[in-house]
């Protein structure tokens, strides 16, 4: 509608509806749904939820619930239902016949705010694939009639598909596409991913619930200025900065997609290039709001997402960040008493910044290993790649070779490892060594 020369646009007045069987969660699930729907551009007018342990096969709330939602949506006008978890073709359907309004899903939801911040060309195919893949089987809920060609006598083979049979046909050709195009995207990452391991740097990427802070949190690590807001999933396309440590160190930090609860599976899976970021990171650094109320049940959203993807068992160093806006310090002390590996600190404030980089630092220290190489001369390259990749402890210079016992990464040490002498006879060579050295003297 435009009016006076300016486009107005149409808002939607929107219904929440969640259904728990933990009432321990019944309200952050309204709140957190009613963030998504504001995010994804609707009026929140309205909330109703339910406590129920099974779903309904019909409506999933069941239908005195169903009519108590088109009691409200007549009530207050709404012109859109949004239903906290992952509605059957048939359960949407069946609620949009009975409520006369239309009914979307989390997933739907979801999906829409990827695709609204979808920028790149990788994050934009990823986001097609996961809302062609969610649509497929509910196409039919689009039509409002659809009639198939039965054929007969004068009109045996009727006049061709149908509507709804050609665009499942293009919806199917297209997923194909999609797929063959994020096979090319992934493969292009898997290079690059093999680059970077050719540079002296470890890497580290950045997980955590949606809105703790971490593209807050590599602005200030690296002096970038990567996209951040408040709002949920700000960052989708991951980001890779260099990040200096303490002692000349350095590390590859990668910002990542915010996980949330029940993600939707077709996005993890059409999000799987980028999420093999953190699969194939050294060091995982889960930040968390640790002024959230419901902090715990984020945590442990974001260690079955990562255990999902077959990174559970990484080293990962915990950031309790949004420190600033936690009353009790006490217990944020204790917190980090009680977590292994763990710091509080505040990335827009830049408090505390320092233990974190300690904690990178010890990290990044226990994944190397003790090599002791004899380097022939002409390859004495391998000298300056050590500093590197690692920590010399000890270089000698004889005759013939360069012996030099240090620890370095483990990609380095298998570069080298022809060069490699069995650290069991470290004692006799250094002798050697420093004998030597006595006689000269």
């Amino acid at each position: 509608m435009k009016t006076s020369g300016h486009t107005v646009e149409n808002v939607e007045r929107a219904l929440v509806v969640c259904v728990e069987s933990d009432e321990a969660v019944e309200s952050y699930s309204v709140n957190e749904l009613t963030s998504l729907a504001t995010t994804a551009g609707a009026v929140v007018i309205g909330s109703l939820h339910q406590h129920r342990s099974q779903p309904d096969s019909v409506f999933y709330v069941g239908r005195g619930k169903a009519e108590e939602i088109f009691a409200v949506v007549k009530e207050l006008g709404a012109d859109l239902v949004i239903v906290d978890c992952e509605l059957s073709p048939t359960q949407q359907r069946n609620l949009q016949d009975l409520t006369d309004c239309r009914v979307i899903d989390r997933t739907q939801l979801i999906l829409d705010i990827f695709a609204q911040r979808a920028h790149t060309r990788e994050g934009k195919l990823q986001v097609e694939l996961a809302r062609n893949t969610y649509l497929l089987p509910r196409i039919s809920n689009l039509y409002t009639r659809f009639e198939r060609q039965q054929g007969g006598i004068g009109i045996r083979g009727g006049f061709g598909e149908t509507k709804l049979e050609t665009d499942r046909r293009r919806l199917r050709d297209r997923i194909a596409e999609l797929g063959e195009e994020l096979a090319e995207v992934r493969s292009q990452r898997r290079q690059q991913r093999a680059l970077r391991r050719k540079l002296p740097f470890p890497t580290a990427a950045l997980v955590g619930y949606t809105s703790s802070g971490k593209s807050t949190l590599l602005n200030l690590l690296s002096g970038s200025d990567v996209y951040a807001d408040p709002k949920l999933f700000a960052t989708l396309d991951p980001t890779t900065r260099r990040v200096a440590l303490p002692d000349g160190w350095a590390l590859l930090l990668t910002d990542t997609v915010g996980f949330i609860r029940n993600l939707p599976l077709d996005l993890v899976a059409a999000f799987r290039a980028t999420l093999e970021e953190v699969v194939e990171a050294d060091v995982l650094i889960h930040v968390v709001d640790a002024s959230h109320p419901m902090r715990e049940l984020q945590c442990q959203v974001v260690m079955q997402v990562l255990d999902e993807l077959g990174a559970g068992g990484k080293l990962t160093i915990t950031v309790y960040n949004k420190s600033d806006q936690v009353e009790d310090a006490s217990s944020l002390r204790e917190l980090i008493a009680n977590t292994p590996n763990s710091v509080y600190l505040s990335a827009l404030k830049a408090e505390g910044i320092s233990y974190l980089m300690e904690k990178v630092t010890e990290a990044l220290k226990s994944l190397l290993v003790p090599v002791l190489i004899k380097i022939p001369y002409y390859r004495s390259d391998l000298v300056a790649q050590c500093y590197e990749y690692g920590r010399v402890i000890r270089a000698e210079y004889q005759d013939e070779a360069i012996i030099v016992e240090a620890q370095v990464t483990r990609e380095f040490a298998g570069w080298c490892s022809q060069y490699r002498i069995d650290l069991d006879k470290r004692g006799s060579v250094l002798r050697k060594t420093i004998n030597r050295a006595g006689d000269e003297t």
